[in-house]
């Protein structure tokens, strides 16, 4: 039997979610960009010899959608944070308004999945922002208490199946209470010093 399981993608503006879905489930990468509104995906994938289908729903993340973005969150059972690896706004927005707007509107919290996108575009020159590195994002990871941190290029598709995977895992076999306890240390360590993870 299918299990289906609801995957919320939210993040900031052009940090790359619809790239992200579209080349997800159509293996392809969308030539043009269009802001989303509301939008939904579907994929079916095998993880640990379990089929699944994965609902995927594409969020805006413009402030003009921060009221209407909260009502499609109920049901949700993991939720896709995204920020750019050359963009460290979006990646400070993760602590500053994903993880509250996250916390706010969701009770319990579902599991967190952290993705760093434009992977293809570190370490490049001409983008014109500022990198984040692997380690910056293993300690946002920790401060919000996320179960994974992944890097991927929707444009290469380096490391992209692996972070649905992961979504569909984390599901699967949810964390036990001594993992859950650790994070809960490890993020309310982030919080008291958030330096050790978001640029100043």
């Amino acid at each position: 039997m299918i299990k289906d399981i609801k995957v919320m993608v939210v993040g900031d503006m052009s940090v790359g979610k619809t790239c992200l879905l579209i080349s997800y489930t159509t293996n392809s990468f969308p030539g043009e960009y269009v802001p989303t509104v509301f939008d939904n995906y579907n994929a079916n994938a095998i993880v640990n010899n379990t089929p699944i289908n994965l609902g995927l729903w594409d969020t805006a993340g413009s402030e003009e959608y921060n009221s209407f973005r909260p009502l499609s969150y109920p049901g949700t059972d993991v939720f896709i944070v995204c920020f750019s690896l050359i963009s460290t706004s979006s990646f400070q927005n993760v602590h500053q308004k994903w993880y509250p707007e996250i916390t706010q509107n969701v009770d319990p919290v579902p599991p967190i999945i952290l993705v760093g996108t434009k992977l293809d575009l570190r370490g490049k020159k001409g983008h014109g922002g500022e990198e984040v590195t692997l380690e910056m994002g293993e300690k946002m990871r920790e401060a919000i208490g996320a179960h994974k941190y992944c890097e991927c290029s929707a444009l290469s598709q380096d490391g992209l199946t692996t972070v649905f995977e992961e979504a569909g895992r984390v599901v699967l076999f949810p964390p036990s209470k001594e993992e859950l306890a650790a994070k809960d240390k490890s993020k309310t360590k982030g919080d008291k010093d958030p330096k050790n993870c978001i640029i100043q």
